[in-house]
């Protein structure tokens, strides 16, 4: 069966190698998002190399997990992934957001096989989601619905209604990662409008949660463990990150949140990541 539990010997030093795409990927276009690119880049990789049912071969297979990057403004972390995995040439990825490329400046399931939604209209992710979760429980398919979101759009009320909904339908096959950088385009998440207290609000709509630090792997390896358990609940993953994580004068920085770097603040970036 197709699956992506093989993982590569070091992913740690993969995911420098990827880091170093984001960057580059960024700077050839010209515009778009480090920040959060760089926060979720750890996050992905163990769900691509670990957890996901998938096969780049067939982007389509019935069985395959589905995975939605409802923040799809960190896109350059997604396509870096999938040129890693296999779905696409990593030639590719210097066309990030040209014209006619598959790798649009937010994800486009029509240019891009393995993309599942063509997200980027904050909020909507869940919701696509919860409805993937609830078909496979009603095919009574064995797959999983994973769905990456960013701290800043769970202030869109749709999010809500979708963390309301998933208990209802008891859709234990619907797993929500949020990576929680603390950062949108507007300033700090907590000033911009207060999350917390998080973890408990999502109990509260009776979700199982886990908070953890989201640049730890073996963190993440383990709370992804746990949320493959079945259980008669929807399992949310808050992952505690770093906006510009790699990158010493982008970290905590929402000045790079969509912002691209010039080549001198780019080579500095990439010999960072490198060096560290």
């Amino acid at each position: 069966m197709p699956t992506a539990t093989a993982a590569p010997t070091d992913l740690r030093e993969l995911i420098r190698r990827m880091r170093v795409d984001i960057i580059r990927m960024i700077e050839a276009a010209g515009s778009g998002h480090p920040g959060g690119s760089l926060s979720v880049i750890d996050l992905l990789a163990v769900l691509y190399w670990k957890f996901l049912k998938h096969d780049p071969r067939r982007p389509n297979w019935p069985e395959r997990d589905r995975l939605i990057l409802s923040k799809g403004h960190a896109c350059p972390a997604l396509y870096a992934v999938m040129a890693q995995r296999g779905y696409f040439p990593a030639e590719e990825l210097p066309s990030l957001r040209k014209l006619d490329s598959p790798l649009q400046g937010h994800p486009d399931r029509l240019r891009l096989p393995g993309i599942e939604f063509s997200s980027g209209s904050l909020g909507q992710g869940l919701s696509v989601g919860l409805g993937m979760a609830l078909a496979a429980k009603l095919d009574k398919a064995a797959w999983k619905t994973y769905v990456v979101l960013g701290d800043g759009e769970l202030q869109e009320g749709q999010v809500w209604e979708a963390f309301m909904a998933a208990p209802k339908f008891k859709l234990d096959n619907l797993v929500a990662i949020v990576d929680h950088n603390n950062g949108q385009i507007d300033g700090p998440v907590q000033q911009v409008m207060d999350l917390e207290p998080l973890a408990d609000k999502l109990r509260a709509f009776n979700w199982d949660v886990q908070a953890i630090d989201g640049h730890d792997l073996a963190a993440v390896e383990k709370a992804l463990s746990a949320a493959s358990a079945a259980g008669g609940r929807p399992r949310a993953i808050i992952a505690k990150t770093v906006k510009g994580k790699g990158v010493s004068f982008m970290e905590h920085n929402i000045a790079w949140h969509g912002s691209a770097p010039k080549k001198a603040d780019a080579d500095k970036a990439v010999q960072e990541i490198l060096d560290a």
